[in-house]
């Protein structure tokens, strides 16, 4: 199956979030950036332009990230815009799938990652990302959701349409959401925080692994 081009939405891709969400998306991105400021080293996968890194690595000083994007021109706009802290910031153009990451990172970002994996793929990317965090590592993702209640239809609709632009612009195969929240708790991982936004159309979570075990 061929990959998703996701060089076709880099430029405009700020304008077109804009137009759909206003500002809903990066309000949903930057809600636990606070949480973040003690961290050391992240892996942040697909966070596109780079928006959210450049925020992350301006309040946390001392951290150092990757950015993994399957896309040069979201990586270079990333890189712009992370232009200020480039040298805690080490960037790899491929498919987070077949990236081989090395560690020990504490954090890991996912925003409006995950829902473009079909299942199987989001499961086996946790699993093999999972064993290179350190104890206590924070996982923070950003996802759509369909919410119980009287905007489920609405929200099924509309996440719908998201992914029937998405194959038109970019040949996205995947057609529904993931079950991130599954993945993540079989992986030992478990929710601490989470902030829906639009109705609980758009949720942000961080979830966190144990402590590492005492040893006696």
């Amino acid at each position: 199956m061929s990959q998703p081009n996701f060089d076709r939405i880099a430029h405009p891709y700020r304008l077109l979030e804009s137009l759909t969400l206003g500002s809903a998306l990066q309000r949903c991105r930057q809600h636990f950036l606070p949480n973040l400021l003690h961290q050391r080293k992240a892996l942040v996968l697909g966070d596109g332009d780079g928006r959210f890194l450049a925020q992350l690595l301006a309040q946390n000083p001392h951290l150092e990230a990757e950015a993994v994007d399957i896309s040069p021109a979201m990586l270079h706009l990333l890189r712009q815009n992370c232009a200020a802290s480039q040298t805690r910031l080490k960037t790899h153009q491929t498919p987070a799938q077949t990236f081989q990451p090395t560690g020990p990172y504490d954090l890991v970002v996912t925003h409006f990652f995950l829902d473009c994996l079909p299942q199987p793929e989001l499961d086996a990317l946790i699993s093999r990302i999972t064993p290179t965090l350190a104890p206590e590592a924070l996982w923070l993702v950003s996802d759509f959701r369909i919410p119980p209640g009287l905007l489920r239809l609405p929200a099924k609709l509309f996440v719908r349409a998201l992914y029937l632009a998405f194959r038109i612009l970019t040949n996205l195969r995947t057609t529904r959401l993931p079950n991130h929240a599954r993945a993540l708790t079989q992986a030992g991982f478990a929710l601490r925080q989470h902030h829906h936004l639009l109705g609980g159309i758009l949720t942000t979570e961080l979830w966190q692994l144990p402590p590492a075990k005492a040893d006696f």
